[in-house]
């Protein structure tokens, strides 16, 4: 398999989650300002939406969509990454991807935008919030979205967690979050992920 990602982009949730279930797989960076790859083809042509991630297929299908191309991974390695289907837990953990990436993935997009008015960020600022005291209250229980077990979800939420530190928005606010954040950055397949990432990074 191969995953084209974009340093920093949410692709860096299925990077994490590759590397969770130890399968063998290559990285093709994309630059997303170009749209063109790091071998230099043009990006268009392995995703008309433009975006990261895809994941490629050994088969040469391609797999669009964030949340779609992490239960897939998880999917080659049954356990608690996501569950099984038919499961209560399964829709459980669907239930936390759309979440994050609804209430929060998208709530950052007006963000990024050098030409969205700073009402407009402020207010997006505030709808986070909100978002965030809803997880501290939850991670104050348990150390997973799920409960004990590290699911997708929270590699998913760990990435758009950590846009954060581009606006100013402080975690420390949210005890729970702040706490969730070491916990998940520690897990092994994270800090490889990140290290990883780390040079395409700087580049």
């Amino acid at each position: 398999m191969k995953l084209y990602f974009a340093p920093g982009a949410c692709s860096l949730s299925p990077h994490i989650i590759l590397r969770e279930t130890g399968m063998n797989f290559d990285l093709e960076q994309v630059n997303n300002q170009e749209k063109k790859t790091k071998s230099g083809t043009d990006y268009w042509t392995i995703n008309a939406k433009g975006q990261v991630p895809v994941l490629e297929l050994d088969n040469g299908e391609r797999l669009t969509e964030v949340a779609v191309i992490l239960q897939y991974i998880a999917d080659r390695k049954p356990g608690t990454l996501a569950h099984a289907f038919g499961t209560m837990e399964r829709y459980r953990v669907m239930e936390w991807l759309n979440f994050v990436s609804s209430e929060i993935h998208k709530q950052f997009s007006p963000l990024w935008y050098p030409d969205t008015p700073d009402a407009t960020k402020e207010a997006q600022k505030t709808k986070l919030a909100k978002r965030f005291a809803y997880l501290d209250a939850i991670l104050t229980k348990q150390p997973y979205l799920m409960g004990q077990n590290f699911t997708v979800a929270d590699a998913y939420l760990f990435t758009v967690l950590g846009w954060t530190r581009f606006f100013a928005i402080d975690l420390g606010r949210w005890p729970a979050i702040a706490a969730y954040m070491l916990r998940v950055g520690a897990r092994p397949s994270v800090t490889a992920a990140l290290a990883a990432e780390a040079p395409a990074q700087a580049a």
